[in-house]
Formats: C-alpha cells, structure tokens, sequence
C-alpha cells in the first residue's frame, strides 16, 4: 500500500508554533515514527507553503497512490484550486486537522475541500494523521 501525506502552510513549523493548539513536537520527528509504526506500507510525505506545489503533488500522486491523506492547512478553508485538485484525481483523499476546527475561529469552521474527501479526521493533535492512516488499512 502507498500512501502519501501531504501538508500545507505553516505545518513546517509544528513544535514550535502555537504549542497550545498544536503541540510540541515536529512533524519530521512524528513521521519517522509513522513509519516505524506503518513498516509494511510506503509511506512519503510531502509539505508546501505555496499552493500551487500542493495541486502539483496532488496531480503527480493522485493516480498511482492508494490513498492521500492532506492537511490543507488555511487553504483547507480558501482554496477552490485544491478542492478542484482533489476532485479530478482517482486516489482517495482523507482530510485531516491537528486542532478541532469548529471549536475555533468562525472562518475555520467551513472546509472548501470536505466535500470532495473521502472524510475528515480533526481535533486529536498529531494522532489525527494515524487515525487517517487506519482508514486506508481498514
């Protein structure tokens, strides 16, 4: 099984920025134990602050991967370009959030990319990522 995730802006900069929503440690230092925890599946990651190198991921895996799993970021809740992405390719998508959205900012509480996901999973920190992993072993 090959699964890619992918994250959007400012996710490099997990375990240092707004540890009270999003924790402390890193996604470099979570991933490797994802693929401790995962062996048996091809796990790659990727990660962008510029919107149009996330469609670009999108399109290059989105028809050779059994599944995607993707943290959009604030592009989760402004960006039709991922959303149209995200529909015109074969891969399942599942979003995923560290924090819980709708106990946020009301403008976070309305995801542009739901609709065209497999599913969502938010609001269990970094574990979210995991749970979004199982989906597709399940």
């Amino acid at each position: 099984m090959k699964l890619l995730i992918i994250n959007g802006p400012n996710l490099n900069l997990l375990g240092v920025r707004e540890k009270s929503i999003y924790g402390t440690e890193s996604f470099k230092s979570y991933y490797e134990q994802l693929k401790q925890d995962f062996a048996n599946i091809d796990l790659t990651y990727f990660q962008s602050n510029v919107e149009g190198e996330l469609i670009n991921s999108l399109h290059e895996h989105g028809f050779n991967y059994d599944g995607i799993i993707i943290n959009a970021g604030a592009y989760t809740h402004t960006s039709v370009a991922i959303r149209d992405a995200i529909a015109g390719i074969q891969t399942p998508v599942v979003e995923v959030h560290i924090s819980n959205t709708l106990t946020r900012e009301d403008f976070r509480h309305k995801s542009i990319i739901g609709p065209v996901c497999k599913g969502c999973i938010m609001g269990f920190g970094l574990e979210s990522y995991r749970l979004a992993i199982q989906s597709f072993v399940n």
